[in-house]
């Protein structure tokens, strides 16, 4: 059973599948979706934060500095996710 399962090497395969290339590109806009979605969060949320300071609202001013915080999640997640998901599948094939 063990020298079964050594000799298992399966690799991905981007060729394979019909309309690959289709699917990288719905993929890649919707990373570019997802970043303009973050650019107009981290706005919204500046807006409400200066609002809420300029008011003396300080729950205002929270969730605005919230959602700062959140956009700028987004953005780096949103933006690192190809070079996450390639770091995470490469340790991932060394196990």
């Amino acid at each position: 059973m063990t020298k079964l399962l050594a000799s298992v090497n399966i690799a991905p395969n981007s060729s394979a599948l019909p309309g690959i290339n289709e699917l990288q590109n719905i993929v890649g806009a919707l990373l570019t979706l997802g970043l303009v979605a973050s650019v107009a969060g981290l706005a919204v949320s500046s807006i409400v934060w200066a609002i809420g300071s300029h008011s003396a609202n300080p729950v205002l001013a929270g969730r605005g500095k919230t959602g700062v915080l959140v956009a700028f999640i987004a953005a780096a997640l949103t933006g690192g996710a190809v070079t996450l998901i390639n770091f995470f599948a490469g340790a991932g094939a060394q196990l």
